[in-house]
């Protein structure tokens, strides 16, 4: 199936559960990413069972502290 990852439109194989394609994509520190699929947020509790559906469009997004 065809979905898009950070503007990336990537094949992945049918059922892939999100845990699945952080490791695909080499996720950096995947405990402190948030992420979204279809601009919707993933709550933190059903990261490890999402499955992805073909045309899905996943964000992986980082909040930094930090300023004056």
């Amino acid at each position: 199936m065809i979905i898009v990852v950070s503007g990336e439109k990537k094949e992945v194989k049918d059922n892939l559960i999100l845990p699945e394609l952080i490791e695909q994509e080499n996720v950096e520190m995947p405990e402190y990413v948030t992420v979204s699929i279809n601009e919707e947020f993933v709550p933190s509790d059903e990261k490890e069972t999402t499955v992805l559906k073909e045309g899905d469009v996943v964000e992986f997004l980082y909040f930094m502290g930090g300023g004056c």
